[in-house]
């Protein structure tokens, strides 16, 4: 699994990056489904034979069963919310992610796709809304991308079978890829999810041949946290999009890991690289904005900024959360979005 940022649930700006931790995948994954539209909660794809079901399920606190094909679907984070939209599912009801502000750009496209104005939330203030849950009667509940389950499953089960993981590590350990496909064999829906995996294949594979110049370009990814600029980079980091598009780590993430990642402002040569991408998701409460960085001395005199080979990941259209911790449905929307960026920073314009 890659890592970079661990949130609670995914959100824009600071609540999707949470700064005590350093984790999150970055693998592929977004649906490039189908172009019918489909009903609220109703999926687009074919229907899985009956013969399909039961399906029994076994997670780490229980074992229920999954009579016939759910059509109703519940999700209790943003990304299982993505794993519904990416199988062309819109779910009854979703966790608020975004606190009533606008809809990732990723997701909205979903949504238009599938017919759905937006979609139907509780507010996930205080946590997961059981009334909430169990008020649109589901017939399942995605619980694949969240760290609450431990606390969350003797209150979900009796409203619907729930798809979680089989071993409570699993929240942090399992790729996009496995949540998919878990989810996906519950929901009749395993030759989808297959399309998925392959669209987002072809999404990034895509973007490395027609951008052969990134092959062999070390790179150095790094984020201002509120306490620390954080070298995410490390040499523990499984390759993720960056190294899936054709860059390498630099012989500096060795020195580095995800408990020893604080580069501090007299050790800014650490940074050095073909390439240097930063980004700054905690904006004015981050240790330091982009411009002080960018004034720094030791900064400037890097050969990789002086080359402007440097580049800055935005926050704003919540691409760097997004990098951060992509999903199902996120992937393709970050290669479309990253690809420039590093376009640019690699010819040095």
């Amino acid at each position: 699994m890659n890592r970079l940022a661990r949130p609670a649930a995914r959100r824009s700006a600071v609540r999707t990056l949470i700064a005590a931790a350093a984790a999150a995948t970055l693998l592929v994954g977004c649906g490039g489904g189908k172009d019918e539209k489909a009903d609220a909660g109703k999926p687009s794809g074919a229907a899985a034979p009956a013969a399909a079901f039961p399906v029994t399920l076994t997670n780490a606190w229980g074992r229920t069963e999954v009579e016939k094909k759910p059509l109703k679907v519940a999700t209790v984070s943003d990304g299982d919310t993505s794993i519904a939209l990416a199988l062309g599912l819109v779910p009854v009801i979703t966790p608020d992610v975004e606190d009533g502000g606008p809809v990732p750009e990723y997701k909205q496209r979903a949504l238009t796709k599938l017919g759905a104005g937006k979609l139907k939330t509780y507010d996930d203030t205080d946590g997961t809304d059981f009334e909430a849950i169990a008020a649109e009667a589901p017939d399942i509940i995605l619980g694949m991308n969240t760290w609450s389950m431990d606390t969350d499953y003797a209150k979900l089960a009796p409203i619907a079978p729930v798809v979680t993981f089989t071993d409570k590590k699993h929240a942090d350990t399992l790729t996009w890829q496995e949540r998919l496909k878990n989810a996906a064999k519950a929901l009749g829906m395993t030759a989808e999810a297959d399309k998925v995996i392959a669209a987002n294949g072809k999404a990034i594979a895509d973007a490395a041949a027609a951008h052969p110049e990134f092959k062999g370009k070390t790179y150095t990814y790094a984020v201002v946290h509120p306490e620390q600029l954080t070298f995410m980079s490390h040499a523990d980091q499984d390759p993720g999009i960056f190294e899936q598009i054709g860059l390498k780590k630099t012989a500096k993430a060795a020195s580095y890991s995800a408990d020893k990642n604080s580069v501090s402002l007299e050790n800014l040569d650490e940074l050095e690289a073909d390439v240097l991408l930063m980004t700054y998701p905690f904006g004015d409460n981050g240790l330091l904005s982009a411009s002080e960085l960018e004034s720094n001395k030791l900064f400037q005199s890097l050969t990789v900024v002086k080359g402007k080979h440097y580049a800055v990941i935005p926050s704003e259209n919540t691409l760097s959360s997004a990098v951060a911790y992509p999903d199902a449905l996120s992937f393709p929307w970050i290669v479309e979005k990253l690809t420039p960026i590093l376009a640019k920073a690699v010819a040095g314009k």
